[in-house]
């Protein structure tokens, strides 16, 4: 399942560029192939360099940079067309203003909104 992981990157910024392709690789990892997959979430979420990937896949470090690119292209690519990944963080910033909402009007009011929150989080925690 996806992970809340926010999107709030500035450019260049390489631990946002990584937290960029670590959620993309979450939304269209199943659009790559099992060795562009591997490649991408050993050097994302795995924190493997490109000489270490290369050792345990058996190519080049060219190679595995090569591969990383086009990884990273395609799924940049079907971001840029589909915007699924914005959309689902732009959901969970607007489920957890709404929780707090929830929460504020249930000090106020005294009134119980506990189940109310309570759905809320499961949405945007999906």
């Amino acid at each position: 399942g996806i992970i809340c992981k926010q999107l709030c990157f500035t450019e260049g910024d390489a631990m946002s560029k990584n937290l960029k392709m670590s959620v993309l690789l979450d939304f269209y990892g199943d659009i790559l192939t099992d060795n562009q997959r591997e490649a991408m979430d050993m050097f994302y979420n795995g924190d493997y360099s490109l000489a270490e990937i290369s050792e345990e896949v058996g190519i080049t470090r060219q190679g595995v940079r090569e591969r990383l690119l086009k990884s990273e292209k395609t799924l940049s690519g079907l971001e840029e067309k589909l915007g699924l990944a914005d959309k689902f963080t732009d959901m969970q910033k607007d489920v957890s203003e709404l929780i707090s909402m929830l929460e504020e009007l249930q000090r106020e009011t005294g009134r119980d909104m506990t189940a109310l929150i309570g759905i809320a989080e499961r949405i945007r925690d999906r």
